[in-house]
């Protein structure tokens, strides 16, 4: 007869806020009569407004060290062992490529005894399997790791940040109502008998108010939107949200038009102080770029903003330098501390005008604006470029699967 004996282990639970992810939930377990012990993380925020596909060629040693929040909702790929783990079947984990190989070839390894016992060959080609992940771990040859999170809280950090990650792209797409029901979130659809043009007539003369939670609290909040017409541009819906509970206020921007034909791309030679109050609208397919800098940043990265191009440059600063999740505790390095703080000082050096740099906005929905001081007239300092989307640019807008002709066809 067997006995088996419960002990009781300790969980420590932390909430801290990571801006790139609001807010995560990480709890630790020790036991302190075997030694065992786990760290699991959860977010602890909402859901993203839109999945994101991380992926990464790990060509050195040091891209091993990279860290990742992945949540329980992501799925981890390698395209060249043939080699996945679906969503939901690990918890989510805040750790390093390493770590996150280390992981998988415990949980191979875990009923390797129990095979070796029952099905000798089966456990002979998992063997060989773990092998083949354990060179991964050295580099020997290049890979491709693939992480896609439906709920967008996941991450891999780029460590040349504040500049372009050529190893590494970053995907935001639009979850599916299967994704949607594999994440719990139900879409609801609401019937309107009521005319488009009466909707945005209604829209033009009023403030429309509803309700919705707080992206930092979760308290109930209101959020304001209005229509607003750009001048020399078009129409935009402007939504504010302001919480009574935590005082937290953010602002985001939506083009209130259809995706242009064609791309534009807006770049502006800065030459006086001035130019920081130019009005700018940045659409959330916009990416922003200083050459002089070396500096790109994505689409998505700040979702859409109607600002000025001050406000622009110190919302990016903030997220870089003030927000940046790596800056401190034990991410943090002082060579990428210094390096990030010297970007910061030429943020503001550009803000005050001490700086000849140029900006640029590429937008291939062409849905994104910055204000000609000279308007009517052309800007000397400003130049405008239309051009045609590649099958890339029309496949993330979701363009190139959208059939909007012939559905009265046989």
């Amino acid at each position: 007869m067997s006995i088996l004996f419960f002990v009781q282990g300790s969980t420590r639970l932390l909430l801290t806020k990571i801006p790139f992810f609001k807010e995560i939930i990480i709890s630790s377990f020790s036991c302190p009569h075997c030694n065992w012990t786990n760290t699991e993380i959860q977010s602890a925020g909402r859901i993203q407004e839109q999945g994101v596909l991380y992926t990464l060629q790990v060509k050195t040693k040091e891209d091993m060290n990279r860290e990742v929040v992945k949540s329980d909702s992501a799925s981890t790929r390698i395209p060249q062992l043939d080699f996945e783990i679906p969503a939901f079947t690990q918890k989510g984990s805040l750790s390093t490529i390493e770590g996150l190989l280390d992981r998988a070839v415990m949980g191979l390894e875990q009923d390797q005894p129990i095979r070796k016992a029952t099905d000798p060959a089966v456990a002979e080609k998992i063997e060989e399997f773990i092998q083949r992940f354990k060179k991964l771990k050295e580099v020997e040859e290049e890979f491709t790791l693939i992480i896609d999170d439906p709920s967008g809280n996941s991450f891999i950090e780029n460590p040349f940040a504040p500049q372009k990650d050529t190893a590494l792209t970053v995907t935001h797409y639009k979850r599916t109502p299967e994704h949607n029901a594999a994440l719990g979130i139900e879409v609801e659809e609401e019937e309107n008998d009521e005319k488009p043009g009466n909707d945005l007539d209604a829209m033009r003369n009023e403030v429309l108010v509803f309700n919705t939670n707080c992206p930092e609290c979760n308290a109930p909040a209101n959020t304001n939107m209005k229509l607003v017409q750009i001048p020399h541009f078009k129409e935009v819906i402007i939504m504010a949200t302001n919480c009574d509970s935590c005082g937290h206020r953010t602002n985001e921007v939506k083009s209130g038009g259809a995706t242009e034909e064609l791309g534009t791309r807006i770049t502006l030679h800065l030459t006086d102080p001035s130019d920081m109050s130019r009005d700018l609208l940045k659409s959330e397919t916009c990416s922003v770029l200083i050459p002089e800098l070396e500096f790109e940043l994505g689409m998505a990265a700040l979702g859409g903003k109607f600002t000025t191009l001050e406000g622009l440059l110190k919302d990016i600063k903030d997220l870089i330098v003030s927000k940046n999740p790596f800056m401190c505790g034990d991410s943090s390095t002082a060579d990428r501390a210094e390096k990030l703080e010297l970007f910061g000082q030429k943020i503001d050096k550009i803000i005050a005008g001490e700086m000849d740099v140029h900006i640029i906005l590429d937008d291939p929905a062409g849905n994104s604006y910055l204000q000609n001081v000279y308007a009517p007239d052309p800007d000397p300092e400003m130049k405008i470029e239309k051009y045609t989307r590649t099958f890339e640019q029309n496949e993330d807008l979701g363009l190139n699967d959208m059939k909007t002709e012939g559905y009265a066809e046989k």
